[in-house]
């Protein structure tokens, strides 16, 4: 072992010779004096020399003592100096992201929100993978996802980001053509499209809600089923088949009239968003700040548009 193993032993040494007594020292530093004493004599073992002379009028400095002390105090001051800088390129955020999101969902409001991060912290990069199958995604070294969603991995840390409404829209010709619907029974013979995935509520059926009534669900057997949303919309302008789009998707076609309302007082289910990372203690800094900042753009993003 050398004098310079143990940093504590350094700090140690030179807080009793600027306290001017082991006694003083260990007041400072809230340590027992035994302690502290002992540390000191781990010290001098391991120089193989005294370094401080003690009698009835103090104490002072042996030769190896001013040697060391000067040596002590160049070392502790770098080491401080790193670990500042260690501190202040945690705070700036650096390092890459890997991250992934529900598809369609991802590339629109999750690229807003990734971009969003990016600018506010310009010492990041990021990559972002689509999947609606996110139950694997953490085992493969993503650091963080925003899904919508019923969740199916026990494994990860979930935070509640919001909820996306949803509703039944169709094109307007395919509603023309259509028995008129007065109830959610009544879509039942309708050309249906769906979206694959139980986390979704699954492509074999729609549950409908309405304020004050009980909801309803009934069977469909799909025209057309797909892992992407967007797909189903552009199926559904062109008036293949009516389907449950979210609110964030359909509203621009329904103030176009390329898409209409199917029973407007009914609603699908609203599907939650979660952030979600890894299960451990010490996550990275640009993790966790991208993690909080997901949560609440996110919450921000549902309110505004719920």
């Amino acid at each position: 072992m050398t004098p310079f193993d143990d940093l504590t032993l350094l700090r140690d040494f030179v807080q009793i010779v600027e306290s001017g007594s082991i006694s003083a020292a260990a007041r400072t530093l809230k340590v027992p004096q035994p302690s502290l004493s002992r540390h000191l004599r781990v010290l001098e073992d391991s120089c193989g020399a005294a370094l401080l002379r003690r009698d009835t009028h103090g104490m002072c400095l042996t030769e190896a003592g001013h040697r060391l002390l000067a040596d002590a105090r160049v070392m502790l001051a770098l080491a401080d100096e790193a670990a500042l800088r260690l501190h202040a390129e945690q705070a700036a955020l650096h390092g890459h992201l890997r991250l992934f999101a529900t598809i369609d969902f991802g590339q629109f409001t999750v690229s807003r929100l990734i971009g969003r991060f990016l600018q506010a912290h310009p010492g990041v990069t990021a990559e972002l993978g689509y999947t609606n199958r996110p139950a694997t995604m953490i085992q493969e070294g993503y650091d963080a996802g925003v899904v919508v969603g019923e969740l199916t991995d026990d494994s990860v840390v979930a935070r509640p980001a919001g909820k996306v409404v949803r509703y039944v829209v169709a094109a307007p010709q395919l509603s023309t053509r259509q028995p008129v619907a007065h109830g959610p029974e009544d879509l039942r013979s309708w050309p249906w499209l769906a979206l694959a995935g139980a986390q979704f509520g699954g492509s074999r059926s729609v549950t409908l809600t309405a304020p004050k009534l009980k909801p309803q669900t009934i069977a469909i057997a799909p025209v057309m089923v797909s892992e992407g949303v967007t797909s189903l919309r552009e199926a559904a302008r062109a008036g293949v088949g009516v389907v449950v789009l979210p609110d964030w998707l359909a509203r621009e076609d329904l103030l176009a009239g390329r898409l209409v309302r199917v029973l407007p007082q009914w609603n699908a289910p609203e599907l939650p968003v979660h952030v979600i990372y890894p299960g451990q203690r010490h996550l990275p800094a640009r993790v966790r700040a991208f993690v909080e900042f997901a949560v609440t753009y996110m919450t921000t993003e549902m309110h505004a548009n719920g």
